[in-house]
């Protein structure tokens, strides 16, 4: 953590909704003039996507059927730990990017599947911004989440969160439903061990509730919208947070706990602005005192 340079981290299993975050966050930076330096989850992936699936065939034929990009064997943890160090300390660090699909490819003249080579970040950002699965990993050799300061849980329940992932992997990628629920399996071990551990380390919370019937995510003809869903959100630390604002804000929103607000989902994006402009600008604040 670092006083004159800021870290902000949205951490959020693949289909999850931290997409949608990280356009809230970007409405922010733009509205307050802030200038951040955007570092994605994925350029830390160890292995690009030929390798990876290389690295999957090796490790089945010798029994493990569990390795993803959930677990850190699969990820540059410690590198990213050290970004975020390098970043808190001076303003600046290594960065490099994922080359998701032939948009990108034709940006960054990179193929899609692989990475761009790692570069100095541009000096001069007022803070940096990650989205991805571990901006509040930690074990015993790797802390990454001490380096943030800001640190946002994007979680929808289990269920929804399925659906999500087999829509947007059948749709948007071709694959079978069987190939995805495949996936789904493989990466539970890590999921539980890797990533729900995070949500308890985060000083904020958005969990997506549908309130319609997603018991069968496997079923499921279309993803609930935000209009059929109420968003749960979690304060790790109540405290300076103006609960009858927000709730004069965010009409038919209540409180369930002292530290819990439960918003409609339409809401979300809105709940989002009203609740971390503050906190943006308190660190602002922070760090012109300490320049």
């Amino acid at each position: 953590m670092s006083a004159k340079h800021p870290i902000i981290a949205i951490t959020g299993s693949s289909g999850a909704g931290t997409t949608t975050v990280m356009r809230s966050f970007q409405h922010i930076f733009r509205r307050e003039r802030l200038q951040a330096q955007i570092i994605e989850g994925d350029s830390f992936h160890r292995y690009n996507r030929l390798e990876m699936r290389e690295e999957m065939k090796r490790r089945e034929q010798e029994g493990s059927t569990t390795f993803s990009h959930f677990g850190p064997e699969a990820n540059l943890l410690k590198e990213l730990e050290d970004v975020f160090r390098a970043y808190g300390s001076t303003g600046v660090g290594k960065a490099r990017k994922y080359i998701h699909d032939d948009a990108e490819a034709a940006q960054f003249g990179v193929s899609p599947g692989q990475f761009t080579e790692w570069k100095d970040m541009q000096a001069g950002s007022d803070l940096l911004f990650y989205e991805g699965l571990h901006g509040g990993y930690a074990d015993a050799q790797v802390d990454v989440a001490s380096q943030v300061d800001l640190l946002v849980g994007v979680v929808p329940i289990i269920n929804l969160e399925w659906i999500q992932k087999l829509h947007r992997d059948q749709v948007q990628r071709g694959y079978s439903q069987e190939a995805v629920m495949d996936t789904i399996l493989r990466r539970m071990p890590d999921y539980v061990h890797h990533i729900t551990p995070q949500f308890s380390r985060t000083h904020v919370n958005f969990q997506r509730v549908p309130t319609v019937d997603t018991s069968n995510p496997f079923i499921a003809k279309d993803i609930p919208s935000l209009d059929e869903s109420m968003v749960v959100i979690r304060f790790a630390d109540p405290h300076g947070i103006d609960f009858p604002y927000l709730l004069s804000m965010l009409h038919d929103s209540w409180m369930t706990r002292p530290n819990t607000l439960v918003v409609p989902g339409g809401k979300m994006g809105l709940a989002m602005q009203l609740i971390f402009t503050p906190m943006i600008l308190r660190l602002m604040d922070i760090k012109r005192r300490a320049g």
